[in-house]
């Protein structure tokens, strides 16, 4: 029997269900087998509510019983508050290569004709100095609109498990955009909170025809693939290996408000159930 490669463990982390755009970017732009784990601190949703402190020292420790239990060959902070809080400590403290989640700055300094351009956010990123730094280093002629939106992670949660959602309530926060000094020639906008990939669409149609939207799921997701790419392959005498690409578990730190719905929703990402995940006991399969 000819050995086959061994599925590359990634193991993917928010605090809700916001990564799972960087999942699905993994699922159709990988052409290695993957077994991507989820986990999702619910039980502090939203991470924008919470202070620093607290949040920083929740991070580092989950992650750290995390890669414990698991022993990926990846970790994705598929988080932008994560990402900012706690992917340094995290760094520099583990071996295992980590892809962080920050506002698009860059590509939106990049992008912009007008030479103004918005992130969305959370409170909690909006308020932060790593945005302004962002800013400083990657667009320092560019003028940038912040838009903290308590609203739309919560819409984006709704959508994501076929919830109807306001289209006015998507609109109001976008108005708080446009209605800023200088927002009128906004012609970019970043989505610096992962969740708002599942309120993609909504936000496109109200926004004005010119506008175009950056999801940075995609390139975390390529980025993420070409670490592991660069690592070295380990191969598994089994010939069923090569089935179990999509497999991976979807765990939280809390049960969900409607598990019924949230079944049905993952079953897209390749997640056929969700589990408990408690850090003190963690086990996470071979």
């Amino acid at each position: 029997m000819t050995p086959s490669p061994s599925p590359r463990h990634v193991l993917v982390f928010d605090s809700g269900i916001g990564g799972l755009g960087v999942v699905n970017a993994l699922r159709q732009m990988g052409d290695i087998a993957l077994r991507i784990d989820y986990l999702a601190d619910n039980a502090v949703f939203p991470y924008g509510e919470q202070p620093d402190e607290m949040l920083s020292a929740r991070i580092i420790s989950l992650i750290h019983a995390a890669v414990r239990a698991g022993q990926p060959d990846a970790v994705i902070i598929a988080c932008n508050t994560a990402s900012t809080l706690a992917l340094g400590a995290l760094r520099d403290a583990l071996t295992v290569p980590f892809i962080g989640c920050v506002p698009p700055v860059r590509w939106a300094a990049r992008e912009t004709k007008t030479g103004i351009f918005a992130i969305l956010a959370t409170a909690a990123t909006a308020r932060r100095p790593y945005l302004a730094a962002l800013k400083e280093d990657f667009a320092p002629k560019e003028i940038m609109i912040i838009h903290g939106g308590r609203q739309l992670a919560d819409l984006a949660e709704r959508a994501f498990v076929g919830e109807a959602i306001s289209q006015d309530a998507v609109r109001a926060e976008l108005d708080a955009v446009f209605t800023q000094l200088h927002g009128e020639q906004v012609d970019v906008i970043g989505l610096g909170c992962t969740h708002y990939t599942f309120l993609r669409e909504a936000l496109q149609s109200a926004s004005p025809p010119h506008v175009t939207l950056l999801d940075p799921a995609e390139a975390v997701a390529r980025q993420a693939l070409k670490i592991l790419a660069e690592q070295p392959t380990h191969m598994k005498d089994d010939a069923s290996v090569t089935n179990i690409a999509g497999k991976g578990r979807f765990m939280m730190t809390a049960a969900p408000c409607d598990p019924g719905s949230l079944r049905k929703a993952i079953k897209r990402f390749g997640y056929e159930d969700f589990s408990l995940w408690d850090s003190d006991k963690a086990s996470l399969p071979d």
